[in-house]
């Protein structure tokens, strides 16, 4: 559009234009003006000791973030987080979607309890988690205890295989869940996995009730299995719901702040369990650099407007299906 039909635009809808200025006003004071200042931080000096008398510094902090090994750890566990959470809330998402599409006795009821775990606020659910992960008396372990005699053998057995072939010891039952750096990942990847798969089952199941039941009779009169309509019929007809939902969810889960601080109590032990948006957060709270933590900040945002931008593209998830 070209400035001469914005113009001609205006003068023939000025009093929507006047409708929606409070909305542009807000956009522009909450997400805007914050946005185009960080980038402003991220080009300075800012820290506790130079919280006033701060001055631009170029991409210097730009470069003290990529040079450091710690950003390139902190990376690939959060690549790791986000790969393992969305992996079982689509699958989980989608099984559970699959199974409630099915005529089955109480469904209302499923239906309302397996959407519980989204409508509960996140701190309330994480730190419950967290109290049911305590070595001695949490809900886990008290259950793994139950099934101690059962596990036990299992365990050896896998020991038996994993030990030589891979160096791997596998712990009995009761596990310190959150005395160590893989328990208390663990822990956090267990509760947001609990937390996320409802939103994936709504969406895939919203989008199998739009699919033409006329498909899967003409389906069946041609001899086709119910693995065949899957592939064929279903998982093609879901991709357009799905992609833009699961877009949507690796960008919420690689900046779940929540679940990782509350989980691990802020990121321990030692530190081992962040992931880069609970590691800006310690960076601006607990070492007041941020200027560091701003260029952190837009990092993390260049990465995923990338993947996004690609992942959409690559998918070919906006175009229509035929």
């Amino acid at each position: 559009m070209t400035l001469a039909e914005i113009r001609d635009n205006f003068e023939r809808n000025r009093i929507a234009y006047f409708y929606i200025l409070p909305a542009f006003l807000i956009m522009g004071f909450v997400v805007l003006y914050p946005f185009f200042y960080n980038i402003v931080i991220s080009l300075s000096n800012m820290n506790l000791t130079h919280f006033r008398d701060w001055k631009f510094v170029g991409l210097r902090q730009y470069m003290a973030v990529l040079s450091e090994p710690k950003f390139y750890e902190v990376f690939l566990k959060t690549v790791l987080w986000t790969v393992i959470n969305v992996f079982f809330h689509v699958t989980i998402g989608v099984a559970l979607a699959l199974l409630l599409n099915r005529p089955l006795r109480g469904r209302a009821i499923f239906r309302t309890l397996l959407i519980l775990p989204w409508a509960v606020p996140q701190y309330i659910t994480a730190l419950t988690w967290r109290g049911m992960f305590n070595y001695r008396y949490g809900a886990i372990n008290l259950w793994l205890a139950k099934f101690k005699p059962v596990l036990d053998p299992i365990i050896d057995g896998l020991n038996r295989f994993l030990q030589p072939v891979l160096g791997l010891t596998l712990a009995h039952p009761p596990y310190e869940w959150l005395s160590t750096p893989t328990g208390a990942f663990a822990a956090a990847l267990i509760t947001n996995i609990w937390l996320g798969f409802p939103f994936m089952m709504v969406v895939a199941l919203g989008g199998l009730q739009s699919i033409p039941k006329e498909l899967y009779e003409a389906a069946r009169v041609d001899g086709a299995s119910r693995w065949m309509q899957l592939r064929k019929i279903t998982l093609p007809l879901l991709k357009p719901v799905m992609i833009p939902a699961i877009s949507l969810g690796v960008i919420w889960t690689f900046n779940n702040f929540n679940v990782i601080w509350l989980v691990s109590d802020g990121g321990k032990p030692a530190d081992k369990t962040h992931i880069l948006v609970s590691y800006v957060y310690r960076e601006v709270f607990n070492y007041y650099r941020y200027g560091y933590a701003a260029a952190l900040s837009m990092i993390i945002f260049l990465i995923l407007l990338v993947f996004g931008i690609n992942f959409i593209k690559r998918t070919r998830a906006t175009e229509a299906v035929y």
